[in-house]
């Protein structure tokens, strides 16, 4: 199932200026904002901290995607 902001998500232009909430990154990768915060504290996810703020490149969660598709298998 795809949700909505994924596919949202995916149809930006992958510029490294727009940035997203902890909590847009989660939805787009239909994960729980936890999860997003723990891999941006062993840096396996980049951020941009702006004070208080923490903001995920939209650029990042195309990476995440990219290198996590598996393709299928010929037959």
């Amino acid at each position: 199932m795809i949700y909505p902001v994924v596919n949202e998500v995916l149809k930006m232009p992958m510029k490294t200026h727009e940035l997203l909430t902890v909590l847009e990154a989660a939805e787009a990768l239909c994960l729980k904002p936890k999860t997003i915060r723990a891999w941006i504290g062993a840096r396996r996810i980049g951020c941009v901290r702006l004070g208080g703020a923490v903001r995920v490149p939209v650029t990042e969660i195309a990476r995440l995607i990219t290198e996590g598709s598996i393709p299928a298998r010929e037959q």
